[in-house]
């Protein structure tokens, strides 16, 4: 069996399931709530659909120790090719550099510019010319688009006729996390391969298998998702650290929060949103099993504004500005939306961000 599926060990029988029955198929959409690992369920059709020793096989998966496989893991073989945006190629295990310019990354100094988060047509185009060429080291080739929902609409119309008519022993392997946003005529070509969530107790024991020592509340903020939590605690964020960032929030505390990534610090403050709101309802916390009585000035009015507001800081998120300055701007400006209303015009209030 090959390493990655120990690793998630919830992927071993959807994956074994996939490949013995979309033998078939040239086209396949892996997905499921994002953080549950479809690049990694992707590579691990790819490294069997390449493997060079079928014999030394369990099953259909990879031998996980010929040079094909290697060369799987190391995302440089010659019938591979992993198309993702340019602000993925780290996640994803490519380097920073290395052909992004030939995957139309993006024009311009990386210097003056943030990472592209959507898959170009240049991309695309690449990946197209490489479907017909012959395979290098065997039959097949393979193409992993992810996540196929970061295709712009160039890219995702130029990638529709040639998943309706692959040429030679060409695959396809697209992920995401959220099907339905993808056009309903790239679904339509593709067998549909869900990946599940896996049980809340086999999430907690691999997550303290992966070094998280009270994995709880890090995948309750996480809805459950693994991946995601473990993304967390690599962030430097910790049980403790969520458990106190409604207080932080509330004081309008920046230091406390200064070294976490701006969009993991919008995604909380957007989850503290939606639990101040169901408390506010009497309703239990999703994300914030401890946050106790909703903020004081926390109706659903001022909630609502909140998240409108947050939607909105989502927008700039990424923009390469002083990531200091955006935290303050981000804390204070919760704080003073989670503030009750100022019954005296004329009096002094925190001003809002």
């Amino acid at each position: 069996m090959s390493a990655a599926v120990p690793a998630l060990p919830w992927l071993g029988a959807p994956l074994a399931y996939t490949l013995a029955s979309a033998r078939a198929h040239h086209a396949l959409l892996v997905h499921g709530p994002a953080g549950v690992g479809q690049l990694a369920f992707a590579l691990e059709l790819a490294r069997a659909w390449l493997c060079e020793h079928p014999a030394a096989r369990t099953g259909a998966l990879a031998c996980g120790h010929c040079r094909s496989c290697h060369l799987v893991d190391e995302r440089s073989h010659p019938d591979l090719r992993l198309i993702v945006p340019e602000a993925l190629r780290t996640e994803a295990g490519l380097p920073e550099d290395g052909t992004a310019a030939d995957e139309g990354g993006g024009s311009g100094s990386k210097k003056t510019r943030k990472p592209s988060r959507a898959i170009l047509i240049d991309q695309i185009r690449t990946a197209l010319d490489f479907s017909t060429l012959t395979a290098a080291r065997g039959m097949h080739k393979v193409v992993i688009v992810h996540p196929a929902e970061a295709l712009n609409p160039i890219a995702a119309n130029a990638l529709l006729k040639t998943l309706e008519e692959p040429p030679g022993a060409m695959r396809f392997v697209l992920t995401s996390g959220d099907a339905q946003a993808l056009l309903p005529t790239i679904r339509s070509r593709c067998q549909s391969v869900a990946l599940a969530a896996p049980a809340r107790d086999e999430a907690l024991a691999w997550l303290r298998g992966q070094g998280v020592t009270e994995p709880e509340p890090l995948l309750d903020a996480c809805g459950g998702q693994p991946l995601r939590a473990l993304e967390l605690q690599r962030a430097g964020l910790d049980a403790a650290a969520w458990r106190q960032f409604p207080q932080w929030i509330a004081r309008g505390d920046s230091a406390a929060v200064v070294n976490w990534p701006l969009p993991v610090l919008l995604d909380a403050l957007q989850k503290l949103c939606h639990d101040h709101a169901l408390a506010t309802l009497g309703a239990p916390g999703r994300y914030f099993a401890d946050l106790g009585q909703p903020a004081p000035g926390a109706g659903l009015a001022h909630l609502t504004e909140a998240a409108a507001w947050l939607r909105g800081q989502a927008r700039h998120v990424d923009h390469p500005w002083s990531a200091a300055l955006a935290t303050e701007a981000l804390v204070q400006g919760m704080r003073a939306r989670l503030q009750p209303p100022n019954p005296n015009p004329t009096a002094t209030r925190t001003p809002r961000p």
